[in-house]
Order: C-alpha cells, then structure tokens, then sequence
C-alpha cells in the first residue's frame, strides 16, 4: 500500500466516524435526547465514561472525572498504551467550557424523558487534531 493510499484509507475512515456520530445524534435527538443547560459545574461533578473519536484515530474508551471546583482528569486507554490530561471546566450559556494541558473544548449535557443524561464533547487538542466523545455517568 502506498502512502497515499493508506491517508486515502484514514480520510474515508475519518469520514464515516464523523458522519456516524453526526447519525448517532440525530438519533439521539429522535430518541427523544434534549439539550439540558449547565448552570453550575456541581451538577455534573463525577466520573463519566464512554467513547472518544480521535481524528485519524481507532475510537478508544475515555474516563472523564469532574471534581466540584471544576477542575477535571480525563484517562484514554489506547491500544499503545494509556493517555492523562487534566484542565478545568467553566460554564458558559448553559454549556461546559474545556480548557486542558493539551486542548480546548466544549461540552453539551443531553437528558432523556426518563432522566438519563449524555455528555456530547467536540474538542480541539493543540496539534490541531479534533475529538468527540459521548460519555454517560459511571454507575
């Protein structure tokens, strides 16, 4: 294969995750998701677990931990190993503002009719590199 093949092979690939999580939250939305505004950090404090896409990357498991003072760790486990960052979340018009050691994101909490909430994460990391993550709470 050569190497333009194999970027080839990464952009579609890029493509149908994008395209699958733009899906995943129309279906959300048809699943009766609805956008819930954050007013204080406190309301989501705690461990949230799920899926990260990485640009150019394998989706791979991610732990989101939000402590009360806003500060937050977040763990990717990757097939060459295991990812740490930390950084602090504000909250503004109702959604989380992420600012960390290696990105910037925003963060929307999702709740369902019957009270489950989703976190829906778009990021930008400081190689450029995007990221989503759907988390739920850890149980």
């Amino acid at each position: 294969m050569t190497p333009n093949s194999a970027r080839s092979l990464w952009t579609i690939f890029t493509t149908i995750v994008v395209v699958g999580f733009a899906a995943l939250l129309v279906g959300c939305a048809s699943a009766g998701l609805r956008p819930v505004a954050v007013s204080d950090v406190k309301s989501v404090a705690g461990t949230w677990k799920g899926v990260v896409y990485l640009s150019g990357s394998e989706p791979d498991e991610v732990t989101l931990t939000i402590w009360e003072d806003g500060s937050y760790d977040v763990v990717s486990r990757l097939p060459i190993g295991v990812s740490r960052g930390r950084g602090q979340i504000t909250i503004s018009e109702g959604r989380l503002i992420m600012r960390g050691e290696r990105g910037h994101g925003v963060g929307r909490l999702l709740s369902s009719s019957g009270g489950d909430r989703v976190m829906s994460i778009t990021a930008t990391l400081s190689d450029n590199r995007t990221l989503t993550a759907e988390l739920g709470p850890s149980r």
